[in-house]
Order: structure tokens, then sequence, then C-alpha cells
């Protein structure tokens, strides 16, 4: 356990979390419930032999370090890797509280990064297996936006959808320019979008209504779009998007078209491993769309 303080923050903090994670206590020598975690966090440290690193900041001495994390409470922790902020939690919670937060987070214990890959040789691969190696290989290289993907996307199917909002949160940045990031943000936008509506069945029929009204009420056709991605059904949604294609291509910016690509994004599954030289066969339903969406563009 380490005091920082504004002077060493970036090589205590910010530099070290780039090699381990590093779990900050903010705290102040008034807090009861901080005298209450404190020990507990240390126990961890030593416990967890190494995968982390704690570090405690009194956030009364160090008030623009607390301010720059947005501490409105303390006790609050915030697990740092790879030199960001990934997640954290505010209270006293229980010993077992918080090794659920670090098991989360953390790689797995005596293993090293790399030790296996995501994908079996076309095998099936048990999902619970495949989550927690998707976990480990971001947790041990944050920077690996493939398997940060592979992460976000698996969590999303799986329904979890806090837990990939916190796993999607380092990489938000880069969504202007990574563009498989960029459609996992559209997605979890559509998932927004359908909690926002009360009754998101009765939407679609009202959606519905409109555009058979109105074929070109792209307006309603997108927000039902949205739904669709929300609820993951996935070919209906890229068929609405083929009818504003169909009527303008470039409606909005081209939106029809970069939500169908990263429908075709979200959908693509992993390719599975063949022989130097072979190519991969493509799914059959993501070739299906391609051809279709190719056919409207270039018509």
């Amino acid at each position: 356990m380490i005091n920082v303080t504004l002077e060493n923050f970036e090589a205590e903090v910010i530099s070290a979390s780039k090699s381990q994670p590093v779990l900050v206590d903010f705290w102040a020598p008034w807090c009861g419930p901080c005298k209450v975690i404190g020990p507990l966090l240390e126990k961890l440290e030593t416990g967890y032999g190494g995968r982390f690193k704690l570090v405690k900041i009194d956030s009364d001495q160090e008030q623009q370090v607390a301010a720059a994390f947005g501490i409105r409470s303390i006790p609050t922790c915030i697990l740092l890797m790879n030199g960001q902020p990934v997640d954290g939690f505010m209270g006293a919670l229980p010993e077992g509280k918080i090794k659920e937060f670090l098991d989360k987070h953390l790689p797995p214990a005596q293993e090293e990064a790399g030790d296996e890959p995501l994908e079996e040789d076309g095998a099936e691969v048990d999902p619970a297996v495949r989550m927690e190696k998707l976990q480990h290989a971001v947790a041990t290289d944050p920077a690996n936006d493939e398997a940060r993907f592979e992460y976000v996307k698996a969590l999303l199917l799986a329904g979890r959808t806090d837990d990939a909002k916190v796993a999607f949160a380092p990489v938000i940045g880069k969504t202007a320019s990574v563009r498989r990031l960029a459609s996992l943000q559209r997605w979890l936008e559509a998932i927004d979008f359908e909690g926002s509506i009360a009754d998101p069945g009765r939407a679609v029929s009202e959606y519905d209504a409109r555009i058979g009204a109105n074929k070109r009420d792209f307006e309603a056709r997108l927000a039902k779009v949205r739904l669709l991605m929300a609820q993951q059904r996935w070919t209906e949604a890229m068929d609405e998007l083929l009818e504003i294609l169909m009527r303008d291509k470039g409606w909005s910016d081209e939106l029809a078209r970069k939500t169908y690509i990263a429908i075709l994004d979200i959908i693509e599954p992993p390719r599975p491993k063949v022989a130097e030289g072979q190519i991969p066969p493509d799914d059959p339903t993501v070739a299906t769309y391609r051809r279709r969406l190719s056919s409207v563009v270039l018509s």
C-alpha cells in the first residue's frame, strides 16, 4: 500500500497502471467507513499476490486529484488499467463484494497473458469459458481492441448491459477511428433508446403505421431499426435499413448505410482458424446481406 500525492500520482498511479492494475482508495482521516475498508483492501492486496497494486489518496489533502476523479463521497475506490479508470465503487463494501469487484476485472491468478487462444480451432467453445478468456485478454492487454470488441459483444449478447458499458468506457474515445468500436456504440445507443420507451412493442406498431402512411418516413424507420437492434433482431433491422437505402442512399449523412455496416460487424462471428493459404468461409447470413447492401448501394 502506497500513500499518493499530486507529486507522485503520475508515477505511482498512471504509469504503474500500464503494467499492473492499480486500485486507488480515496479516504480521509475523519471518515469512519474508511477505517473499516482500509484494512480489508490491504489484506486483499496481500492475498491477491501482486494481481493489483493498492494506493491511498487523502481526499482532504489532495483535493485537486479528488476533483479530477469527480469524488463526491468517501470511501471511493477507482480501478485503473493502462492509464485509464475502468470501474469503481463507493462505500465500505464487505470483503466478499470487494472480491467480486476485483475478480471481474483482474487477470486470473497464476496465468500469463497469451497462454490460450481466444478461439479454438473450429471447436465449439463454452460461452462461460470464452467469456472468461475474453475478460482475461482485455485485463492483460487493455489496448487490444479486437479482444475488447469481442468481450463487450459477448456481454451484450448475454444481456449484461451494465457490465458491457463498463468494459466499453475506456475505448469510447476511439470510436471515431476504430469502426468496430463505433459499431458497438451504435448497439449500446440502441439499447438505451429502447430503455427510454415505456412500451417498445407498441412503439414498433406505431412506427409501422407511420411507415405505412409514408414510405419515406425515414425517422420512423430508423427508430424502428434501433428497437430491433436492441432486441437483437438483426436481419429485420437490416431489411428496414435497405428500404431507406433504396429510396435515399445519402439520407442523414449516410446514416442507414453506416448502421447497416455496424450490424454486419456485430453479427459476424469470429473467423475460425484454417490451414495456411486457405480462406475461412464467410458466415452465410453476413455474406447474403453484404451482397444485398452492395447491390443497393451500387445500383
